[in-house]
């Protein structure tokens, strides 16, 4: 069957073509789609005839929420999401003064295995397809009767190991005849497949690349990162100058504090060192508490100290505010069909 949500507008007139249907029914299909229908029969300006072939040859991607958990800290949500075969993944809705952002997963479960991470400690199922994506986006929506404005790739999976779904994602989502959420109002996070960086570079997009880099040599960053050891720090970077020169973007390198492994003054020393030049920030996470991982976050004056020494060099930096800790809901902690550990709602 035809993943009909998946389809970019000029591919769904060339199927409404051979149906036999006029191209202005793909525009009237796709809006409906993209309002977050979960059947053919809400398109209620489509005709009984049309709609039952469409469920015949079609079907429609949605995210049933299976578990739905509330910080008490600050309203951040996290979902359990499940889809058509019964695969899970997590997703993330956060509250900021500018409106809502929601993280969503790219694939259920992750290859890349970073040993702080809690998602490559479930180990891969599959990728997710861009409707799945987008059913994350829409399930939200619809649940807390808000609009999204903004969308950050760094849920569940590497999303350039999946590289062609979340490209038809990207375009799928920004598109002005569906949700209309803009390029730069989306971020997507990599630890650093060095191929599809200059691929995503070549295209030019408006998104926000985020590396996650957290080490600032290749003895710290492979003992934490597998994928260190097939694309080393320096090629890393080189990658990242190329897609800077290639789409004038900022790079955000994300950069977990770990007390006693990464956070020193000369590892900030070194970082400096390496990303002097670049448009570029560094965005310092207190590294979150993972089950399995025996990583705890750096100290509040190291993370101090590290800032003022990366600033003394010039190179811009923030610390990450944490949300959704209480709910396991923040950076490295989503998990496949975790179970809840706060109350539930819904």
């Amino acid at each position: 069957m035809i993943d009909i949500k998946s389809l970019t507008l000029p591919e769904l007139e060339e199927e409404l073509s051979i149906m036999g249907q006029p191209s202005y029914r793909a525009g009237q299909i796709f809006k409906w789609l993209h309002s977050g229908v979960k059947s053919f029969d809400e398109m209620t300006n489509i005709s009984k005839e049309l709609r039952k072939k469409l469920d015949i040859k079609c079907y429609i991607s949605s995210a049933t929420i299976e578990k739905k958990l509330i910080s008490d800290y600050d309203d951040t949500v996290k979902y359990l999401f499940s889809f058509r075969d019964g695969e899970t993944v997590e997703s993330v809705l956060m509250k900021y003064h500018h409106g809502y952002t929601s993280c969503i997963s790219t694939q259920a479960g992750c290859k890349m295995g970073c040993t702080f991470c809690a998602t490559g400690m479930g180990g891969f199922v599959r990728d997710l397809t861009a409707s799945e994506m987008l059913a994350q986006l829409q399930a939200e929506q619809e649940d807390g009767n808000i609009r999204i404005s903004n969308i950050v790739l760094m849920g569940m999976g590497e999303p350039l190991d999946n590289f062609d779904n979340v490209i038809r994602f990207l375009r799928l989502v920004s598109d002005d005849k569906g949700m209309n959420i803009g390029m730069r109002h989306i971020s997507l996070s990599t630890c650093g497949i060095v191929p599809r960086i200059y691929e995503l570079a070549d295209l030019k997009l408006q998104i926000t690349l985020s590396v996650s880099l957290h080490a600032p040599n290749d003895l710290i960053r492979s003992r934490t990162m597998p994928v260190n050891k097939r694309w080393g720090t320096d090629e890393l970077l080189e990658a990242c100058r190329y897609y800077i020169k290639m789409t004038n973007r900022r790079i955000s390198f994300e950069y977990a504090m770990i007390d006693n492994v990464n956070d020193t003054d000369a590892c900030a020393r070194e970082l400096a060192k390496k990303l002097r030049g670049m448009l570029a920030h560094v965005n310092l996470i207190p590294v979150n508490t993972v089950s399995g991982s025996e990583y705890t976050k750096s100290k509040a004056e190291r993370l101090r100290a590290f800032s003022e020494v990366l600033e003394k060099n010039g190179i811009a930096v923030t610390v990450r505010r944490t949300l959704g800790s209480d709910i396991n809901a923040s950076c490295g902690q989503l998990r496949r069909g975790e179970k809840p550990i706060k109350r539930v709602v819904g």
